[in-house]
């Protein structure tokens, strides 16, 4: 593909942005870090519900009651996990909110599902598991694993598995690049097993050496991350791919030019969120 500096421009630009707005996000303090991922939230079941109903027409028919009770509650769920940090108040936190607004949304939720076609729920039953119970759980790794996983600041453990997955995904590309040439899913056809493995081994080097030499973080924690990242990260990656290829789409959005939507830049985080919370919940 021949290159063109305009098209250069806008990714190198959005690119930019987009790390900044993360960057102030991740590590502002504990609201921007909530703010953020509401945003996200809500982006991703944005794109989600336009990726199924042009997979499946018969979505676009249900009512508005239905699509927006499954979004408050996911918003309701991720703020039930933020625990006892993030509080409103002396006697109230931002979790006792969440637990209500989980009830009442899931009242709402149960009345829109009457004469629902059960094809239809299962839809939005997945968006649930796959949107909301991860950034949900995101909340839990914010702050919530450092007595026994890291010593440091509350966004430690999240950044760290951010850091893994674009630190995997830019390896994977380069390493792909030079030396790709067995294609390693249909479903993403640019995507080549060397580059996998290469992208998977370098990302554990990386992140594993960086950590501990340079922060003293534990090693064992430091490569089940990045382990997770590679893995579970390559997984949510062709998952969208495949929901993207149903749906008839090269993007799932535009929110940031060049890039895509919100599904697009957090796919791989979306799987490797639950799968890193499961993991390290069961060790410790």
């Amino acid at each position: 593909m021949a290159f063109n500096l305009q098209t250069f421009k806008t990714r190198a630009l959005t690119a930019i942005v987009f790390v900044l707005v993360m960057l102030a996000g991740l590590l502002w303090n504990h609201w921007s870090f909530l703010l953020l991922f509401t945003a996200i939230h809500i982006g991703c079941w944005i794109e989600y519900r336009k990726l199924v109903c042009l997979i499946d027409p018969g979505y676009k028919n249900v009512s508005k009651l239905h699509q927006y009770s499954i979004v408050v509650f996911g918003i309701g769920f991720m703020w039930l996990m933020t625990g006892s940090r993030f509080p409103l108040g002396q006697y109230i936190h931002l979790s006792t909110v969440g637990f209500w607004l989980l009830r009442i949304t899931a009242v709402l939720f149960a009345i829109s599902l009457i004469k629902l076609p059960f094809k239809l729920v299962a839809h939005s039953i997945m968006g649930l598991v796959y949107i909301s119970l991860s950034w949900g759980l995101m909340m839990q790794l914010y702050g919530n694993m450092q007595q026994t996983v890291f010593s440091g600041p509350d966004w430690l453990m999240p950044v760290v598995l951010i850091a893994a997955i674009w630190i995997n995904d830019t390896m994977a590309y380069i390493v792909g690049s030079f030396i790709g040439k067995t294609p390693f899913s249909a479903i993403s056809p640019k995507k080549t097993w060397e580059g996998t493995i290469g992208g998977a081994v370098l990302a554990v080097l990386a992140v594993t050496l960086a950590g501990h030499f340079a922060w003293a973080l534990p090693i064992k924690s430091l490569v089940i991350i990045s382990l997770v990242a590679a893995v579970a990260g390559t997984a949510g990656d062709l998952f969208e791919s495949k929901l993207k290829r149903l749906a008839g789409v090269k993007d799932s959005g535009n929110i940031m030019p060049g890039h895509g939507g919100f599904l697009d830049r957090f796919d791989s985080l979306l799987v490797a969120t639950t799968v890193t919370w499961l993991i390290f919940t069961l060790i410790y």
